[in-house]
């Protein structure tokens, strides 16, 4: 099985490289690297010059944000299974995308995802708070859970058919896929108890109350769309739901 594993970079000289040497250094060979860039100005473009023998794909273009980036890259995909990496993020281990399709492979799943742990953006070695997820139930979801985006794997075709992501929902575009993908059409997703992604703290969705008020309008209208019964509610246990991530 290829795996499409799809990075998309604005201005991003200051991690872009980490990102990049987890994935090429994947004991699991069969990868198509994309690299999606918004057209930086900063020493972006020569770091991954450096490594261009290790990006299949690579596109330096104005987008419309983060996610217009995102459906560039899966349009270009040729993988049976495509996986996000966040220029900030790293592949937590060099096995992670082998252990990620012997699971495929051995559940006949529509999609994989595991754990992630948020780490010192100055400090990889220091751990934040961990997402331990687990295998969830449409009742879960209804409750404000959700898998860790960036350890989620889905089959290429998922996207053929069930569409990529929308530019309506800004920064819970992700969160929006998820729930049509988990909720509306109850996809077969499996549950990897192991961890995928090392995460940098911070985002675009807290970056300040704006973002904050932001983010909860985008999640009501996501979860609207996809005809969760009570939206607030859900909005509500999703919040709540993060504290445990400082307890493990």
């Amino acid at each position: 099985m290829k795996v499409s594993l799809i990075t998309v970079v604005y201005n991003g000289e200051k991690y872009i490289e980490d990102c990049v040497k987890s994935v090429i250094c994947q004991t699991y060979k069969d990868i198509e690297y994309i690299v999606i860039d918004g057209g930086s100005t900063d020493s972006t473009l020569s770091i991954l010059e450096k490594y261009k023998q290790n990006i299949n794909c690579f596109i330096s273009e104005k987008d419309k944000g983060m996610y217009d980036a995102l459906n560039k890259g899966i349009n270009k995909a040729t993988g049976d299974i495509i996986g996000i990496l966040n220029a900030d993020d790293m592949l937590a281990a060099d096995d992670v995308i082998l252990k990620i399709v012997t699971c495929f492979k051995n559940n006949n799943s529509d999609a994989v995802y595991g754990n992630l742990n948020y780490i010192n953006p100055e400090d990889a070695n220091q751990i934040i708070r961990k997402w331990v997820s687990k295998q969830f139930t449409k009742r879960d979801i209804e409750l404000g859970w959700m898998p860790a985006h960036p350890t989620l794997y889905l089959k290429k075709e998922l996207f053929d058919r069930l569409g990529n992501y929308s530019l309506n929902f800004g920064t819970a575009a992700d969160y929006e896929l998820m729930l049509r993908y988990l909720y509306h059409y109850q996809i077969n997703a499996v549950f990897l108890d192991h961890l995928i992604v090392n995460m940098r703290t911070g985002g675009m969705s807290n970056a300040s109350f704006k973002h904050r008020y932001h983010a909860f309008i985008n999640d009501y209208k996501a979860i609207k769309a996809n005809n969760i019964s009570f939206p607030l509610l859900t909005i509500a246990a999703k919040k709540i739901s993060k504290i445990k991530q400082y307890l493990h």
